[in-house]
Formats: structure tokens, C-alpha cells, sequence
């Protein structure tokens, strides 16, 4: 194993997490740094409500994208001379450090974004395809049911462990990584359950552009 290979990886994994697109991308095109406003989260969802649905939308793919991108460079800089756990704790500890990336970016001093988005890159490129529409297809029911995106985050996060362990064959080390995004969702979305426990959650209305509380 060349481990030299390996430290570029993780180096370059994190720097891609540390690409803030919400916050390079309202600043750039429309003057704002949108951490400075709404939820003050650099991500997709706070683009959405402070920016506009076209921002918020490019912020989200691009952001999925940094995810998928990362754990692929596995493909790059692996070679035949790997053995296949190698490869498997290669490709889970490039997912740690895109979204470690993304959660406390270098470029703009640490305070970066929730990190759901680049997760749902990291299981794309991770998990069975079908797993991931399934989750995709909760997230949505949810959101246009309540049009509270903390509530569907949080719940296809807890479901992915579940759904992977029984009805998709999916590895041990996979299994684990499940079961860490079904933590750190929640505990990064510690204030939003409060929130909605208490009601105050606020609503994401995409046609209107706005959020609302009721």
C-alpha cells in the first residue's frame, strides 16, 4: 500500500469539503454571504431561503457532487496493490474528510455547513443505488407533506442503518457509517429538533421563495 498515496487523498478529500459553494457562490454572483443571514448555515438550504430556489439548487448539486467526487478518488490513487479492506477504510475515511470539510471549511474560517448534502454525494457513491432512491422518495413525501427539510434529513438519516441492515447486503464497515450518519445528523440538527418540538421550526416554502412558521 502506498501510503503516501493514501495522506494525498485524505488531504485533497478535505479541501474539496473545504470548497464553501454556498458561501463563494453568494458572495460572487449576488454580493451576499449567506451565512450572515437566515439559519446562518452555509449550505444548500439556507441558499435556498436567503438566495433564491435557482442558488439553492445549484449549492445542493454541487455540494452532493464534492461528496461523490472525493470518496471516487479511491479509484485514482489505489492501485491493484491494495488489499480490498484497505480500500474499504480508504474510501470511508475520504467520506469522513469531505464532510469534515464541508463542516469546518479552511477557506472560510471553519464555519461551513451542515454537511447533508455532501453526505448524500458520499452515500451515493457508497451504498446500493436503490437504497438511495428509496431515501431520496422519503425525503420528498416528507418535505412536501411538512416542507420542513430538518424533519426529512433527520429521518432518512436514522432510516439508512435500518433499511441497509435489513433489506440491502451492504459491508460491516458500511454498516458502521450508517450507523454514525444516523448520529450525526441529529446532533447536528440539534436546535431544528428543538424547534420542532416546540413548533417553531421554520418552513421552507420552494414556490414562494420564503420561509414561513406556523
Amino acid at each position: 500500500m502506498d501510503y503516501s498515496m493514501f495522506s494525498v487523498g485524505l488531504v485533497l478529500a478535505y479541501l474539496m469539503g473545504s470548497l464553501s459553494t454556498a458561501v463563494w457562490f453568494g458572495k460572487i454572483f449576488y454580493n451576499v454571504d449567506v451565512r450572515e443571514h437566515g439559519s446562518g448555515n452555509a449550505g444548500a438550504t439556507n441558499t435556498l431561503r436567503v438566495l433564491g430556489n435557482k442558488p439553492g439548487i445549484i449549492v445542493l448539486l454541487i455540494d452532493a457532487f464534492k461528496g461523490w467526487a472525493a470518496v471516487s478518488l479511491s479509484h485514482l490513487l489505489a492501485d491493484s496493490s491494495w488489499s480490498e479492506q484497505e480500500l474499504i477504510v480508504f474510501r470511508l475515511l475520504l467520506a469522513f474528510f469531505v464532510v469534515m470539510g464541508h463542516v469546518f471549511p479552511v477557506f472560510t474560517g471553519f464555519k461551513g455547513g451542515k454537511g447533508v448534502a455532501t453526505l448524500l454525494g458520499v452515500t451515493i457513491a457508497l451504498y446500493p443505488i436503490y437504497l438511495i432512491l428509496i431515501l431520496v422518495g422519503v425525503f420528498t413525501i416528507i418535505f412536501i407533506a411538512t416542507r420542513y427539510v430538518s424533519l426529512g434529513s433527520i429521518t432518512v438519516a436514522v432510516l439508512l442503518p435500518v433499511l441497509a441492515y435489513f433489506f440491502f447486503d451492504v459491508s460491516m464497515p458500511l454498516m458502521i457509517l450508517a450507523g454514525v450518519i444516523a448520529i450525526l445528523i441529529p446532533v447536528t440538527h440539534k436546535k431544528n429538533i428543538k424547534r420542532l418540538l416546540s413548533g417553531n421550526e421554520s418552513r421552507l416554502d420552494v414556490k414562494n421563495n420564503k420561509q414561513s412558521r406556523d
